[in-house]
């Protein structure tokens, strides 16, 4: 298990929020950040650490990428027409881990790329084992045969933490979904509010 993943549970206390709105984070109980000095009274933060923060929720979010991954995200976001912003969780929602977790194939970001690099998920019937592969609109992504009645599936599937949002079609006897479009901000079920804008001010100084 890598650092990163070893790490999850501490992301929700150092930054301060249930990230991703479930209930056993331990967030819920120790509303604080982590290690001897996370009580200790915090002052006025300033504008840097307020973008800094909205980028680390943000890159958290979706299985606390590494800065290079989350950068390039940025780049490409930055060189596509219309909002920087919105092309950023656009291209974020894309994530075909992040397709994963939202069709309810998974109960948390990080099994749902665990799934993919295991080789468990198909897209348009090929297998794909990249967790970054950008899915397409009318994408058609699905669990492979021999893992659908598996138990970590079923459980995500059966879960009632969250709901799958509009922009995907999930078919859960079948354990396949459609990608219908790219959602926009306001169309994307973050638990917490997120703020793109400020990811980008940070990116821009």
């Amino acid at each position: 298990m890598t650092k990163r993943i070893k790490a999850r549970h501490k992301i929700d206390r150092r930054l301060g929020v249930n990230l991703w709105g479930r209930p056993k984070s331990p967030y819920n109980t120790r509303a604080y950040g982590p290690g001897q000095h996370g009580q200790r009274a915090k002052g006025k933060p300033s504008d840097f650490s307020i973008q800094l923060k909205a980028k680390q929720k943000l890159k958290g979010y979706y299985g606390n990428m590494s800065e290079r991954q989350f950068r390039n995200f940025f780049r490409k976001a930055f060189k596509k027409k219309g909002d920087t912003g919105e092309n950023l969780v656009g291209l974020l929602e894309r994530r075909l881990d992040a397709v994963v977790y939202r069709a309810k194939f998974a109960l948390t970001v990080f099994q749902a790329r665990q799934l993919v690099s295991h080789g468990k998920v198909k897209v348009n019937g090929k297998k794909v084992t990249i967790s970054s592969y950008l899915v397409s609109e009318n994408d058609t992504i699905e669990i492979k045969d021999n893992f659908k009645q598996s138990v970590p599936v079923l459980s995500a599937t059966q879960s009632k933490e969250r709901e799958v949002p509009d922009y995907i079609i999930a078919d859960h006897k079948k354990m396949s979904a459609l990608f219908s479009k790219i959602p926009k901000l306001d169309q994307i079920p973050y638990p917490i509010q997120m703020e793109p804008k400020l990811v980008v001010e940070y990116y821009s100084r």
